[in-house]
């Protein structure tokens, strides 16, 4: 399957400032595999260590880190040479190691000719004691499949090139397509599993059994945790975090019979791990828009779509019939799949917000605010007429400058000028953030 951050890695080869990077990502997002393919295409030879199975390894790092012995040892270990400017060294699970990631450090200093991968989940826990080499390493999140990625794994090139390729106007024939591809995406999910499952078998219930299996894997992590929360706890708030995606979150909510003490921590737990996401409040005055975030109101999406719908407890064939896709599990899967879709498009660089007016009795609230060149984006996930948008509407009355504000839904495209609204095909979602939101708006503008 192509993962679209081979691009990302084969920039940091080519680069001329290039350090070891350390990718990173929630656990089974395919940072093992990205890295892999990524070795045996673009290097004379790719030197893989696995520093979870081969602990026999982990002495090499302890002791003093000089980069020119740990890589002579290697050698000797591996039976092979290791050719700096040729070869790629992957240090695979480098959570299982906290020493290796120190070492990056000396890499970068005294071998900067060599190409040094270090991938892991949990790496901020394993980390501990051993603070990243920060200036010294760089970094890449790897994040779960995407809608493009779904589609050019299920064999569906021409979508998927309409996907990647500039915003316009489709026929609606192609526009229909989309949307029924999209459906199928929006259950599947983007766990790399789950859509090589998919689309071997052209079943979604083979997609269903791997999302079972990786919740039971998640939940098998949360031995790892040990001392920083309680497990049941933390079982408790990952599927409530599932049931109220696209809500704000009250800590009591996510989890019954335990002290929101208890389940800020395992909340804030899962946020480092990267399973969960929090989308905080802010005001759409100015950017960037962390400057007004809150830090008390915010909502929260989750790692995947699939393990969404697996957590949420709700009937996946009473969802997957409803004719609207943005009404499936009360919205919150068109909900996640822009979020999701935004965070993979920008590489982690573009943070989500959204807004929600500070006023008694007020239920007004905008999806998601994003940092737009010089103007904060107000983002409306919904079906229906513009004359419905009154949140939106009241958002753009209140902060002029905010317009024009989008509408992801399964409308095609339509520019209304007189409401400072655009609407965009839902599809779209990872093409405003990959491109440029603004330059976008003046593209689709012009249709």
């Amino acid at each position: 399957m192509e993962r679209l951050v081979a691009r990302s890695l084969v920039r940091w080869k080519t680069s001329p400032r290039r350090k070891p990077l350390i990718v990173r990502g929630a656990r089974q997002v395919g940072k093992t595999w990205a890295v892999t393919e990524f070795g045996r295409r673009h290097f004379a030879a790719l030197h893989s260590v696995d520093l979870e199975r081969e602990w026999a390894l982990h002495p090499l790092f302890e002791g003093d880190l000089d980069a020119r012995r740990i890589l002579a040892e290697l050698e000797v270990v591996l039976g092979r040479r290791i050719t700096p400017g040729a070869d790629l060294l992957f240090l695979d699970e480098v959570q299982a190691c906290p020493r290796a990631l120190a070492a990056l450090r000396y890499f970068h200093e005294e071998l900067p000719g060599l190409h040094v991968i270090a991938a892991g989940s949990l790496l901020e826990f394993a980390a501990g004691a051993h603070a990243f080499p920060v200036g010294r390493v760089q970094f890449l999140t790897v994040f779960p499949m995407t809608f493009e990625e779904f589609l050019r794994a299920s064999g569906d090139e021409v979508a998927a090139d309409t996907i990647a390729g500039p915003l316009g106007p489709q026929p609606e024939v192609a526009h229909a397509h989309m949307l029924e591809r999209l459906r199928r995406y929006l259950f599947v999910g983007g766990m790399p599993e789950a859509v090589a499952s998919y689309a071997a078998s052209g079943s979604m219930q083979e997609a269903f059994a791997v999302h079972g299996e990786l919740v039971t894997a998640y939940r098998e992590d949360f031995g790892k945790y040990a001392g920083r929360a309680d497990k049941d706890c933390l079982d408790a708030v990952l599927g409530g975090v599932a049931q109220h995606v696209g809500r704000q979150v009250k800590y009591a909510r996510l989890a019954s019979g335990f002290e929101n003490r208890a389940i800020k921590q395992a909340f804030d737990l899962l946020t480092r791990a990267q399973v969960v996401r929090p989308v905080r409040a802010a005001s759409p005055a100015g950017v960037p828009l962390a400057a007004s975030a809150s830090q008390k109101r915010f909502k929260a999406i989750m790692i995947d779509l699939g393990l969404l719908r697996q957590l949420s407890g709700l009937r996946t064939d009473v969802e997957f019939a409803r004719s609207d896709l943005l009404a499936a599990f009360n919205g919150a899967l068109a909900e996640q799949f822009v979020g999701q879709e935004i965070l993979a498009a920008s590489g982690a660089k573009r943070e989500l917000y959204y807004w929600a007016r500070e006023e008694r009795g007020s239920s007004a609230e905008i999806d998601y605010l994003v940092d737009g060149p010089g103007r904060p984006v107000p983002i409306e996930v919904k079906s229906g007429p513009a004359g419905r948008l009154r949140s939106l509407h009241m958002l753009l009355q209140l902060y002029p400058g905010a317009a024009p504000g989008i509408v992801l839904s399964e409308a095609g495209f339509a520019a209304l000028p007189p409401q400072k609204l655009t609407f965009v095909p839902l599809y779209f979602a990872a093409a405003l953030a990959r491109v440029g939101l603004d330059d976008e708006l003046g593209a689709v503008g012009t249709t």
